[in-house]
């Protein structure tokens, strides 16, 4: 029999099956989806088996040795298929994501391995050790009182039992020797829930609307569900009674969240009401350890509910029965790694193997979502209310231009510091939203107009008070402050632009008096610091939380009171389509923090564009008049949900490499739809919006058409027929978030 191996490679040449002799002696052990060792020309490389052959057309090599592997079959290898083609990536990349982290090194000493530990059973039974202890055949204290604790400890942890009984190796060895007790070498779970306390809730009465929801969805059978509800409506609820219904029937749920920030809270929603042992929690920032064992407890069925971040989609799970998207709308559901996968459509495909229902859930879906809901391809739910007759906040628009007239240069206006004051004095808490971390967001000289730009990017640097450094936020580099302009010698450099460390210290000169914690991508680089910044604003009543995006989704903070949005025109000047509809999103999202409980909530949002439909609809939260004034023009433009952007990026350390490469591939495509009547609007090459990032130089073009079969033909055959440049990277994208 002959093995088909595809390459652990990201080689494009490589990208298809080599045929491998098996030994006779791994005839009977080996199967699709193991890893293997096998010699390739000189050396040898890891590979991936696909399936087997009677016989092969060329003169095969027997392969070195193979590995188990429980988390790729067949099934798996046809969704990396299917992940490859559509994606334009290559099979091993796709392959890759259907293993846990820490274990895709080639070399194999490098990957993560289950954790093992010594415990401490007893050999004899409490009736025969105490009879030993009568007849003075034991006498020493330290040994009597290690076997007399594992009375009722039994299977302890060696380090443990040194620990809690005060006794040394050498005692538990000594009673080891003398036939009293054993030690065995144990795998055991490194698990992220360890010393979480949660108090166990029972499930709510659902409302009219949830429950109307709840029953149309429990159907154990394919089908798409848009849940359209106001923030606050209780969707969470009705995922949870959902996936209590999906236990009943001994099937898995995966429930996806967009920022890691949100999955503590979640998980403790989730563990509160089923308990941590059915739980597993992915996302990036667990240890691989953790993530790779929690990956091995999905496998042996322990953990049935999956909650994580895009890439839990992946987890081996078994009989799914119900796949929930949270906050379906968020871009962070769009991979851009390769393979560029969108998390929703391979939901999608997966849903549809397993024959189970497709969730995705929102205060402001997508638009594709919410079209494909109108037309009925999608079931639309709708809550209407929130769900504890809680009502939406009142929002008020602060025309910042009013302030300037007015005198008023600071970051807050007039209105909300007379809030945030308010606040303060009974009690209540105070959110305040600004997209955008840092101190000052461009550094220019007075005198010639030099601005300081990072030396890999072509992008202007941001300043960060606490560090005193300059930062490039997209390739990490680091500078010293300028404080002489580096063309002109002028000492007149002056910092523009705010970012949250500017906010922390303005608010902290306004309310000395305040407490406030702030929530950015530069406070959680370490390990749980998401989870700790919201307990601490959460458990010790923080006055004021200060941060970016990663405070506006899904948090529940029944004492906060007031939002306020300190520059709500800072997504509406971004150079993309989506404009628009990511501020109304963003507000619509943020308002929903306020007044979730009981306490009225109200919400200020400053800007320079109060006119704004985006902004004016968000204060409403009135998503359906906000589709029907944006679809007009998206239609119109030809812009998604009427049509599909496909994105081909070129990138390299040389710049007329990129050019010549991309105007190539761009003569190639205008051949072929002039010649073959192909239905696409098709673009010239131009540089990217940033055209270099870590000191690659990038173009683009840009194609609207509606993706198909046919359109994913052409795109691969141009890869197949146009040699591309080995310092030239290509990478094609469908509906990127991302169009800088």
């Amino acid at each position: 029999m002959i093995a088909q191996v595809i390459l652990n490679s990201n080689a494009k040449d490589l990208d298809r099956t080599f045929d491998y002799e098996i030994p006779e002696e791994m005839q009977d052990k080996i199967k699709i989806g193991n890893r293997v060792i096998v010699p390739f020309g000189r050396r040898v490389e890891e590979g991936f088996i696909v399936g087997f052959v009677d016989e092969s057309e060329f003169k095969t090599k027997p392969i070195i040795s193979f590995e188990e592997n429980e988390f790729i079959n067949e099934e798996k290898i046809e969704m990396a298929k299917w992940i490859a083609k559509r994606y334009f990536a290559n099979l091993s990349d796709s392959l890759k994501l259907m293993l846990p982290p820490g274990t895709t090194s080639k070399n194999f000493d490098n990957r993560v391995k289950e954790k093992t530990e010594k415990f401490v059973y007893l050999v004899k039974t409490k009736d025969e050790i105490e009879e030993l202890i009568l007849s003075k055949k034991i006498k020493s204290e330290k040994h009597i009182r290690a076997l007399r604790f594992l009375f009722s400890n039994n299977g302890i942890m060696v380090s443990e039992l040194e620990t809690l009984t005060d006794i040394s190796k050498s005692i538990i060895k000594t009673l080891e020797r003398n036939g009293y007790l054993e030690i065995k070498e144990e795998q055991i779970d490194r698990n992220p829930f360890a010393n979480r306390a949660v108090k166990r809730t029972k499930k709510l009465t659902l409302t009219e609307e949830q429950d109307i929801a709840f029953n149309k969805i429990k159907m154990n059978e394919y089908k798409e569900y848009l849940l359209l509800g106001v923030t606050g409506s209780g969707k969470t609820e009705i995922y949870m009674q959902l996936i209590e219904e999906n236990l009943k029937n001994n099937k898995s749920s995966i429930m996806l969240v967009p920022e890691i920030s949100l999955t503590p809270q979640m998980v403790d929603n989730f563990m509160a009401r089923f308990g941590e042992e059915r739980i597993a929690l992915l996302h990036s920032k667990l240890s691989v350890g953790e993530r790779f064992d929690t990956w091995n407890r999905i496998v042996r069925g322990d953990a049935k509910i999956i909650i994580g971040a895009r890439s839990a989609i992946f987890a081996p799970a078994k009989e799914i029965g119900l796949i929930i998207i949270d906050e379906e709308h968020d871009s962070s559901y769009q991979s851009e790694m390769t393979p560029k996968y969108n998390a929703k459509e391979v939901a999608r495909y997966i849903a549809n193997k397993n024959n189970c229902p497709l969730v995705l859930g929102s205060a402001t879906p997508d638009m594709l979502s919410y079209k494909k809901a109108l037309e009925g391809k999608i079931e639309l739910l709708e809550l209407t209310k929130r769900a504890n007759n809680a009502s939406l906040p009142e929002v008020e628009i602060v025309d910042l231009r009013d302030e300037l007239a007015h005198g008023n240069h600071s970051m807050i206006s007039r209105k909300l510091k007379e809030e945030i004051e308010k606040n303060l004095e009974n009690k209540e808490q105070t959110l305040l939203f600004l997209n955008r971390r840092g101190y000052s967001t461009f550094i220019m000289c007075r005198d010639c107009g030099y601005t300081v730009k990072c030396k890999n990017c072509n992008i202007t640097m941001t300043y960060h008070l606490k560090q005193d450094k300059l930062k490039c936020h997209y390739c990490g580099y680091e500078t010293k402050r300028v404080t002489i302009c580096p063309e002109c010698s002028s000492t007149n450099i002056r910092y523009f632009g705010t970012g949250t460390q500017k906010l922390e210290q303005e608010i902290n000169k306004l309310f000395p008096s305040a407490s406030t914690i702030r929530m950015d991508i530069d406070t959680v680089t370490k390990k749980n610091s998401h989870e700790e910044i919201l307990n601490k604003f959460k458990n010790e009543n923080i006055d004021i939380l200060i941060g970016t995006q990663m405070i506006v989704k899904g948090h529940h903070f029944s004492n906060v009171s007031l939002v306020g949005v300190i520059a709500a025109d800072s997504s509406l000047n971004i150079e993309d389509f989506r404009a628009n509809e990511r501020t109304f999103q963003l507000l619509t999202q943020v308002e929903g923090r306020a007044g979730r409980e009981k306490k009225k909530g109200r919400v200020i949002v400053q800007t320079y564009n109060p006119d704004s439909v985006a902004i004016e609809l968000a204060k409403e939260q009135n998503y359906k008049e906000f589709y029907e004034s944006e679809v007009g023009i998206r239609k119109q433009l030809k812009y998604p949900p009427f049509c599909d952007i496909i994105m081909l990026s070129f990138s390299s350390s040389y710049e007329q490499d990129v050019i010549n490469q991309s105007k190539k591939i761009y003569q190639y495509l205008k051949k072929r739809v002039i010649e073959e009547n192909i239905g696409i609007i098709l673009y010239s090459p131009v540089p990217s919006p940033i055209d270099k990032i870590k000191n690659k130089f990038r173009w683009r073009i840009i194609i609207k058409c509606l993706y198909e079969d046919n359109i994913n033909k052409l795109l691969q055959d141009m890869l197949e027929e146009n040699e591309i440049k080995k310092n030239v990277r290509i990478s094609i994208e469908i509906n990127p978030y991302n169009m800088m």
